[in-house]
């Protein structure tokens, strides 16, 4: 399936590039709507990703542009606190960060087509101007989008311009960032985002 033709997804420049997509087809398009409206759900519940989401080995928390836990719907200047398996990051207090850049809402029940978006970009702690605390440098995006196209529900993630953030003054983390995102570039984040975007779905007919 084609992916998304949204302008949320920055070009790709340099570095490496993922595209996850997978798909839920409704009986009609009452179904669909309903479907997508759980899915768009599931994608702005940032706090209950890996409860969603089987067998993925990260969790996520969303914060508030100070750091401070946040329960409502994400937007752009909040945090997301990623905690990943393995050595933490000493630039982001045992954490890697993302600020959420951009939140787009294209909703429509009459309409072909609507969607729901949300892109993120490596960042410093919240509250601390500094170095990207991230295994990826601050180039790197990954664009979330639940769509619906008439009667099919897509759950999408695209990573573009994916580099290591080899740019700290941490030996430790310089050495830990290059080979998470070796990991990350080999696919090891590819299992892992498709293991979200299934978790977007479940429970719909995913195809």
């Amino acid at each position: 399936m084609e992916q998304s033709s949204t302008p949320i997804i920055p070009p790709q420049q340099t570095g490496k590039q993922s595209d996850i997509i997978e798909q839920a087809v409704a009986t009609d398009a009452t179904q669909a709507r309903n479907d997508f409206h759980v899915a768009a759900g599931r994608l702005l519940a940032i706090n209950s990703w890996a409860a969603f989401s089987e067998g993925i080995s990260a969790t996520f928390a969303l914060t508030d542009a100070e750091g401070k836990p946040k329960q409502e719907k994400p937007q752009p200047g909040d945090y997301i606190k990623i905690d990943i398996p393995g050595p933490s990051a000493s630039a982001g207090n045992g954490y890697d960060w993302a600020r959420i850049e951009l939140v787009e809402n294209k909703t429509s029940p009459g309409a072909a087509e609507e969607y729901i978006a949300m892109r993120v970009r490596p960042a410093a702690p919240p509250g601390q101007p500094g170095e990207t605390a991230h295994f990826f440098d601050e180039a790197a995006t990954s664009s979330f989008i639940i769509k619906r196209m008439n009667n099919i529900v897509t759950a999408e993630i695209h990573g573009r311009n994916e580099k290591a953030n080899t740019d700290t003054e941490h030996v430790k983390d310089k050495i830990r960032n290059t080979l998470v995102s070796w990991g990350a570039r080999a696919g090891l984040s590819g299992v892992q985002w498709t293991k979200l975007a299934k978790g977007l779905l479940n429970g719909l007919q995913q195809q």
